[in-house]
């Protein structure tokens, strides 16, 4: 999200009873989201330990989840080269849900740390809130300037006295794809500039364009793909959301987020989403047999696309401007001082998130990048999918990223966003009424909180 996380003197967190999280997926993604994307293996790495590889190198190691593309960029590869001396291995979790909780009680204990540790958006304001004693300040890091990153990236992962614990990889500003071969059979325009003109300004106004859908719609298929990829949109567009400026938790009280849930839920009750939860197998195969037409898509959603489709999907996807501009996912990458190789940690940590890199990741897996100075680079202007042809995806991307709006987000973002979505509107098509769902969701997550 473009989000300003909450003033740290105003962040209460003792007893365990705090004040909210998970920003949706990512991711992102996410992811966001949410947990986001679907993760990679470990690469393997010479020795556990992250201090030698046996080779006379040394082995930084990275903690990350999901598939944040460094190795897949050829980033990897690329760093290795020009410095012979040093071995990268990756350790990855599919799940962000299930990575962040491990990383918190790493951090914790100051123990089992990689030398290299990524933390979602959704969990970001915790981490500064709580642990920055543990992590360097990557501000003084070599080549590092803050210029090169959006301002309120860079300030989610800075605390109070000025001390930066994370380098921004991604954003995830936020359009619609859509399947231009299924839109087509049930009646409704294909050009991305007059599908993005049936909903311009208004949330409301995707769900009646899913309305029209389903009139016409090709059997077996629904207009979006589930109620936890719409909610997640829906609420990226928002300021504040489920923390105020001053650091209440304000979720069931806030008229945006009950909005959104009631919304998403109505779309539900309509048979306008698919009834999956987003990153499970079940959702994976609804994108390898085209069962929905329309899904809520910040940058690194057309690489998860790309990965789940059958070849013949190829170039039958396209990108609108979403109703609202907003933010789904978004990283970061940290170092904690008590890892094996922390000089070295920096130097790679400053160059994987340096603009030019950032680019490259963009133009290979997808992931938005957080430098603004890259957005009229090749990389990203010219940049295409083969999922969605010759959409120029990147001026797209960059466009909406220029549009997002500054959110409050809080440290527990990541539950409340995960509850509402996996705990509360899915329910509407198991169904349950939107009453319950919503119940079930705000209880769900109190509990939550409450640990």
């Amino acid at each position: 999200m473009r989000a300003r996380t909450l003033p740290l003197s105003r962040q209460r967190s003792g007893g365990r009873k705090p004040f909210a999280r998970k920003a949706l997926a990512i991711a992102a993604v996410v992811s966001l989201g949410t947990g986001l994307l679907a993760g990679c293996a470990d690469d393997g790495g010479d020795d556990e330990s992250g201090s030698s590889s046996g080779e006379g190198k040394t082995t930084i190691t990275l903690g990350l989840f999901g598939t944040m593309g460094f190795k897949e960029a050829g980033l990897y590869a690329e760093y290795e080269k020009l410095n012979p001396d040093i071995k990268i291995a990756e350790n990855v979790v599919e799940r962000n849900e299930n990575y962040y909780p491990a990383l918190l009680n790493h951090l914790t204990t100051n123990s089992g740390l990689q030398d290299v540790q990524a933390v979602e958006v959704g969990n970001i304001a915790e981490i500064v809130a709580t642990q920055s004693a543990k992590l360097e300040d990557l501000s003084k890091a070599p080549g590092v300037k803050k210029s090169d990153w959006l301002d309120w990236k860079w300030e989610q992962a800075t605390t109070k006295e000025g001390q930066t614990i994370g380098l921004g990889t991604d954003i995830g500003p936020m359009a619609i794809c859509y399947r231009k071969d299924l839109f087509e059979k049930a009646g409704l325009p294909t050009d991305r500039e007059e599908v993005a003109e049936l909903w311009a300004g208004d949330w409301a106004k995707l769900i009646e364009v899913g309305e029209r859908y389903k009139e016409k719609a090709p059997k077996g298929t629904t207009f979006m793909d589930s109620p936890g990829g719409l909610i997640s949109a829906i609420l990226g567009s928002e300021e504040e959301r489920f923390y105020d400026s001053s650091g209440e938790v304000v979720y069931k009280s806030n008229p945006a987020v009950k909005r959104a849930f009631d919304l998403t839920a109505k779309a539900a009750e309509e048979g306008l989403v698919g009834a999956q939860t987003q990153f499970q197998p079940a959702w994976d195969q609804t994108i390898a047999n085209n069962k929905f037409a329309a899904i809520s898509c910040p940058p690194w959603m057309l690489g998860y696309i790309k990965g789940k489709s059958q070849p013949d999907a190829a170039g039958k996807w396209d990108v609108a401007v979403a109703p609202k501009s907003g933010n789904w996912g978004g990283s970061f990458l940290s170092v904690p001082k008590s890892g094996k190789n922390v000089e070295e940690a920096k130097k790679l940590v400053a160059w994987l998130t340096a603009p030019a890199q950032q680019a490259k990741l963009f133009s290979v897996q997808g992931s938005f990048p957080s430098s603004p100075s890259t957005y009229t680079l090749p990389e990203v202007k010219n940049a295409k999918n083969d999922m969605t042809g010759e959409t120029p995806i990147g001026s797209i991307f960059a466009e909406a990223a220029k549009q997002i709006p500054v959110q409050v987000i809080g440290p527990k973002d990541q539950i409340i966003g995960q509850g509402l979505a996996d705990n509360g509107v899915i329910l509407v098509t198991k169904g349950k009424s939107p009453e319950e769902a919503w119940e079930t969701a705000t209880k769900t997550i109190d509990n939550n909180l409450d640990k």
